[in-house]
């Protein structure tokens, strides 16, 4: 099962990480919500960094990534999160395989 996943590392400014959780939260629950080809959107913390989010999406092709970045519920998060964040770094990939524990 082919698709295209995007993982967003942040790095988010001292005292800003529950702000940008709130905008980031919203954008991942709206993407879900509606957006058909947005099959998984997850929000993730790195105990070690405080400061650092990930974000793990999957999409059915890159074409529904692209419908994405267009929505308003991006756009929204994008420039209100610009503010929190001091680095980000975007990595897209093919997913080849998925992998599940009822799966394999």
């Amino acid at each position: 099962m082919e698709a295209y996943v995007i993982i967003v590392d942040f790095q988010i400014k001292p005292g800003s990480k529950a702000q940008f959780r709130q905008l980031v939260d919203a954008n991942a629950r709206d993407s879900c919500r509606n957006e058909p080809g947005c099959r998984r959107f997850d929000v993730l913390e790195v105990p070690e960094d405080a400061n650092r989010v990930l974000l793990y999406e999957i999409y059915n092709d890159r074409e529904a990534f692209e419908a994405h970045v267009q929505t308003a519920h991006f756009a929204i998060f994008n420039k209100a999160s610009a503010l929190h964040v001091t680095q980000k770094k975007v990595v897209a990939c093919n997913l080849v395989y998925e992998g599940s524990a009822g799966g394999i």
